[in-house]
């Protein structure tokens, strides 16, 4: 697969924060993963009264893509409204860390048409892995 386009990849997470329900936090969230394959899947933050209960633009985006047979994510993006410091929490950390590796590219937007680039490695060092659970990393992968 050729390299990602970071700024398709925003834009797609883009349009994926117009659809995100957020009447509690109001910080609404879009995420796009590009799957290897060159597949993208988005999803936005849906919040609950029960907090947590709440679904995160990441999880909703990798959902879709592992509900349409998709296993291994080749590059996210993700986009808010208030998008000064804006990365994937630690929980969404892991779930991307599930469906890709350690280089997979992490594109945070700005708000200002730039970008900050991260790895997955960067953002969850020594992330829990299938292989510490004695499972293949690499089983149903793909």
């Amino acid at each position: 697969m050729e390299n990602p386009d970071p700024q398709a990849l925003i834009e797609r997470a883009g349009e994926a924060l117009d659809a995100a329900y957020v009447p509690y936090s109001e910080y609404p969230v879009g995420a796009a993963v590009l799957t290897a394959d060159g597949e993208v899947f988005t999803g936005c933050n849906i919040e609950n009264a029960n907090y947590s209960n709440a679904l995160h633009a990441e999880e909703v985006a990798v959902g879709s893509a592992v509900r349409a047979g998709h296993r291994a994510i080749a590059a996210v993006a993700v986009t808010s409204t208030e998008s000064e410091g804006l990365t994937p929490c630690g929980m969404c950390r892991q779930t991307l860390a599930e469906f890709g590796d350690e280089d997979v590219p992490v594109y945070c937007d700005t708000g200002d048409g730039e970008y900050v680039e991260y790895t997955l490695g960067e953002l969850i060092p020594d992330t829990i892995t299938p292989g510490m659970l004695g499972i293949d990393p690499d089983a149903d992968r793909e």
